[in-house]
């Protein structure tokens, strides 16, 4: 039988569900009212249509990106907290994100955690053009990396490899270029590196030293 109880939140979170299984294509009324096991009318009831119902999972993403919280005893693992957060999100829900991006509203998605980034940049002592600087390049870090991670899941199976292409001599003897990188890690270790020298900038400018070109 029908549900006879449905509230607004819980079609948002099926239709969610499928989108990020399998695509905004694959969201029909239909489908999302058998999920839930309720009439397809009732889905119109709370959502509207089709297209109202994709408005509002746009909307529900950006307020979902909009909730990361910083974590950390210093503005610079802060920051790198903000980082990991958001690329965790990204990769989390690439359709949805599509959605957004197709929209137009890719700048206003991340302007709650670029906000957070400009309150512990300020912390760390930057300002002006260097907390803009500093804030735009920890985004694109993310975003760039996500994309880079993106396009080598989706490449089809190298042949040769890495680990086939690095031998003892390309390598210079390192056997460690042979294994397979860890993405989290690697994710780590690049954003902490670009704040550590993001804001030996601020220490300068503290100590009265020059800043490194």
């Amino acid at each position: 039988m029908p549900r006879t109880a449905l509230t607004r939140d819980e079609v948002l979170e099926a239709a969610t569900a499928l989108v990020k299984q399998h695509g905004p294509a694959s969201l029909t009324m239909r489908k999302l009212a058998a999920e839930l096991g309720t009439a397809v009318t009732s889905i119109y009831w709370h959502v509207g249509n089709r297209e109202s119902l994709l408005d509002a999972l746009v909307e529900r993403t950006i307020e979902e990106m909009g909730a990361i919280r910083p974590s950390g005893r210093t503005p610079a693992a802060r920051i790198v907290s903000v980082a990991r957060g958001l690329r965790r999100e990204l990769r989390g829900r690439p359709h949805l994100i599509a959605m957004v991006h197709e929209r137009g509203l890719t700048e206003r998605m991340f302007l709650p955690a670029q906000q957070t980034l400009v309150h512990e940049v300020h912390a760390a002592g930057l300002r002006g053009a260097r907390a803009a600087e500093a804030v735009r390049a920890v985004q694109f870090q993310v975003v760039g990396y996500v994309l880079v991670e993106r396009n080598r899941e989706r490449a089809p199976v190298q042949h040769p490899g890495e680990e086939d292409l690095w031998d003892a001599e390309s390598a210079e003897h390192d056997p460690a270029l042979a294994r397979p990188a860890d993405p989290e890690r690697l994710f780590v270790n690049s954003v902490r590196a670009l704040v550590d020298g993001l804001l030996t900038r601020a220490d300068r400018a503290v100590s009265g030293g020059p800043y490194p070109q």
